[in-house]
């Protein structure tokens, strides 16, 4: 008993002053932890909570000399089918086709398939890619569907929509955030309104 004793007199007593200056200091590391997400919700399409994925990366780095749709059509970028919008809910945007990369039967992170656009009262805005390559040419040479840094391209049959052959696609929404995922089709941040 004690010994018991003797360790609790020996403790220091922090009090009521001391309780309230703990508080305050971890108070206010939560208040500025508090304050930059209040920030951050505030800026448009700066949704990201640490680095892109890796192949969003990639795909800035390699169209970042696109931002401008004049340098897009001036690399053999032309506009195809107009703004795309969803059926029940978001939309694709204005898509700008290379035509020589569509028919390559090849998947290649600097050269993407086709740049997609939103049309603003600023002007056209990038917003990420499509990676698109025609089944028949992609299956003479592989045995399943493309894969790029771990996303698996989606199979689009035939007949479809957009007119195409059988074909496997990937979006990936590099210059805007999409609220469902940066590799989903369809972004409910994009809108064809301004067409």
């Amino acid at each position: 008993m004690t010994i018991r004793n003797n360790a609790l007199i020996h403790r220091p007593i922090i009090g009521f002053a001391g309780l309230v200056f703990t508080a305050l200091v971890a108070g206010a590391g939560l208040f500025a932890a508090d304050a930059q997400a209040v920030k951050e919700a505030a800026q448009p399409h700066a949704v990201h909570t640490g680095a892109p994925a890796k192949l969003v990366q990639l795909v800035r780095d390699a169209t970042a000399q696109y931002i401008n749709v004049n340098a897009a059509t001036a690399a053999g970028y032309q506009p195809f089918l107009g703004c795309v919008s969803g059926q029940d809910h978001g939309a694709m945007g204005q898509h700008y086709v290379n035509s020589a990369y569509v028919g390559d039967g090849e998947i290649d992170v600097s050269h993407p398939e086709a740049l997609i656009y939103e049309s603003t009262v600023a002007g056209m805005q990038l917003l990420g890619v499509e990676f698109v390559v025609f089944a028949d040419a992609w299956l003479a040479n592989h045995t399943g569907p493309p894969v790029l840094e771990g996303q698996t391209f989606l199979f689009i049959d035939s007949p479809n929509r957009y007119g195409l052959p059988a074909h496997f696609e990937l979006h990936v929404w590099a210059w805007r955030d999409n609220p469902q995922g940066a590799f989903v089709d369809w972004n409910n941040a994009v809108s064809c309104e301004e067409q």
